[in-house]
């Protein structure tokens, strides 16, 4: 007995051991953290660096001009397992986890100190409230017009970052737009404008509520089956259906060479949408149907239930965009 118990003392200290070896002290276990702010997450711990650079006034951008490191941007509320703390160049940076955003890493996710308040319990998620098909829509077609930023899910940005990250008076207003994380991308025009129910990434889309059945069928056949608020989704890439005639999507290069589509929230027609793609993808039913080798493939899934105790909303939204 007096075995077993030295035993687990033992066990017990190596396991304290290693979380305080990972950056914890002892009062740090367990912590959570609870958005206070839209909360950018990345992942690297290099905020600093991302936002500022050696010279302060640089944002650290990739080969497509967009922010280097960022996934997404929390919405408040969201709940943060606080799994390690790191010290970047006086900052306090956190490495974390969150059910918000449950995709496998092995860099690890990140949020600045900042945007968050600490608690030694676990508190509720963050709740999430499906929209009203009709705010859905509208909140998708306020975003007409907005840029796209690769991993961004706020349109009008995050008004704190020139405050904790503080911009040069000489940065352009490109870069200011970027600093300020302005923009979604394309499941993050979906996510926004549903309020963070909907995944955020297009990896969980491409199954997502129930398939329409579009396997062998043609443009105009498929036309026929589609509802407002349908998504059409490959890995990489959704839009969302507005009506039987227009959809709107964001795209960092919706046709480069076409002028008015190089980039951002637009609306267009869904019979072009759908010509377009199928002239490089084959309708399938599920994204798990096998195809034939080279062959890529797309569905068309319909998430959105109608609760019942509301009205029935299926507006057709009139388009002031360009096609």
């Amino acid at each position: 007995m007096l075995l077993r118990k030295v035993l687990a003392v033992v066990i017990f200290a190596f396991l304290l051991i290693g979380e305080l070896n990972s950056g914890l002290t002892a009062e740090d276990l367990a912590k959570y953290g609870i958005a206070t702010l839209p909360t950018p997450v990345l992942h690297t711990p290099d905020f600093p660096d991302v936002f500022g650079g050696k010279d302060g006034s640089t944002l650290r951008l990739d080969e497509d001009n967009q922010i280097k490191g960022l996934e997404f941007i929390a919405l408040p509320k969201t709940v943060f397992k606080i799994k390690k703390i790191i010290n970047k160049d006086g900052r306090i940076i956190y490495r974390v986890t969150t059910k918000d955003y449950p995709y496998p890493t092995n860099k690890g996710y990140f949020i600045d100190s900042r945007f968050v308040k600490m608690v030694k319990t676990k508190p509720p998620e963050r709740p999430k409230i499906l929209p009203s098909k009709q705010t859905i829509i509208q909140n998708l077609l306020a975003a007409k017009g907005s840029n796209y930023l690769g991993g961004g899910n706020y349109k009008d940005g995050v008004p704190q970052m020139p405050s904790f990250y503080r911009l040069s008076s000489s940065i352009s207003l490109r870069v200011q737009d970027k600093w300020m994380l302005k923009g979604v991308d394309c499941s993050g025009l979906l996510y926004q404008a549903t309020n963070g129910y909907t995944p955020r990434n297009t990896s969980s889309l491409v199954s997502y509520g129930a398939p329409v059945r579009i396997a062998g069928l043609k443009v105009d056949q498929i036309i026929k089956k589609v509802e407002p608020l349908d998504i059409i989704v490959r890995r990489g890439h959704v839009v969302v259906i507005l009506n039987k005639e227009q959809v709107i999507e964001s795209c960092l290069h919706c046709d480069k060479y076409k002028k008015g589509l190089q980039g951002g929230v637009r609306i267009r027609r869904l019979k072009e949408v759908l010509a377009e793609i199928m002239e490089k993808r084959i309708p399938v039913d599920s994204y798990e149907d096998k195809v034939e080798e080279g062959e890529k493939k797309f569905v068309i899934r319909r998430w959105y239930k109608q609760i019942k105790f509301l009205p029935f909303l299926l507006g057709t939204p009139s388009s002031t965009g360009s096609f």
